[in-house]
């Protein structure tokens, strides 16, 4: 049966791809979003579609809609734009969850808060299971989004167990594809779009410090299947890819798969950067039918590094 589903940050990079999904489904979508890091050419083929309605709109204002699900993804994701405004930033992840879970409890809809890897900070534990609680610097100048969201999770946890509304809590690694902004500061991005051009590959550090990376597809899959499950899971949950690579193996791949002259430069690390980063993904697995990446690296670099040629 056909759903009317709210999505917040639907036309950023994995917002559309999730209203793809969502209207492929034969779903009706209402797509949230005030065009800060969104782009309306990610939605521009949606917005003719009968089952299809995209609002501007900011969601620290309140809103309201009569729907039976919400994905809240609206939130600057990467440093280059949650760094800009640091105060807009935080007050996203707040006041747009407070927003968004009083439209669930008027509604009675059940609500998806994509959180992120960022609430375990620079973690003392490896790989990352949803019981750990993190080492987060609450000052630090990457604060902004990593409390924001910390905090956008007990806001969600103290609505479920005051006012009984149905959440489910998803914690997004590092996430790649196309639709990626050119620019938006992310590792992905910088470095194929500094390949494909054939300028020097910025790291910074030494390149050691270790990310996983996740083709969009499957965490839209992931995020799917959190959503259908039963009213009692309502998580967190790890969606990401287990693959651990070091930031220097990313580059040395990419330059591969583009067959790019450039070369590796090296720029001092910026503040709380993470030195590891890894997903225990046994509970996704456990949870969500067996839930777990599908496309390797390789493949994801290949299709992101073919849309980047085409822009």
């Amino acid at each position: 049966m056909a759903k009317r589903i709210l999505v917040t940050g639907g036309a950023r990079f994995i917002g559309s791809h999730l209203c793809d999904r969502l209207i492929n489904e034969g779903n009706k979508v209402i797509c949230l979003d005030n065009y800060f890091t969104g782009n309306k050419e990610n939605i521009q083929h949606l917005l003719n579609h009968p089952n299809f309605e995209m609002v501007y709109h900011d969601v620290i204002t309140p809103y309201h809609a009569e729907v039976d699900e919400i994905y809240n993804l609206a939130c600057p994701a990467s440093p280059i734009h949650y760094q800009y405004d640091a105060i807009k930033t935080i007050k996203t992840s707040i006041l747009g969850v407070i927003n968004m879970l009083g439209v669930a409890k008027q509604s009675n809809a059940k609500i998806l808060q994509a959180s992120t890897s960022e609430v375990y900070g620079d973690p003392v534990v490896h790989p990352q299971p949803e019981s750990y609680w993190g080492n987060v610097n609450p000052i630090g100048i990457r604060s902004c989004y990593d409390e924001g969201k910390r905090c956008a999770e007990t806001l969600c946890m103290d609505y479920h167990r005051q006012n009984q509304v149905k959440i489910k809590i998803i914690r997004i690694f590092n996430t790649y594809g196309s639709r990626m902004h050119p620019s938006d500061g992310r590792v992905v991005s910088n470095f194929i779009v500094q390949a494909l051009k054939g300028e020097d590959i910025t790291i910074y550090g030494d390149g050691s410090q270790t990310r996983s990376f996740q083709y969009v597809d499957d965490l839209i899959e992931g995020m799917i299947r959190m959503m259908q499950t039963e009213d009692d899971f309502i998580g967190p949950v790890n969606i990401g890819n287990p693959g651990e690579f070091t930031i220097l193996e990313l580059a040395r791949e990419i330059i591969r798969l583009t067959d790019s002259p450039s070369k590796l430069i090296f720029k001092p690390l910026p503040s709380d950067d993470p030195q590891q980063r890894q997903p225990d993904i046994s509970l996704a697995y456990e949870k969500l039918n067996r839930w777990r990446p599908e496309i390797n690296l390789e493949e994801g670099l290949k299709r992101t590094i073919q849309y980047f040629k085409s822009l």
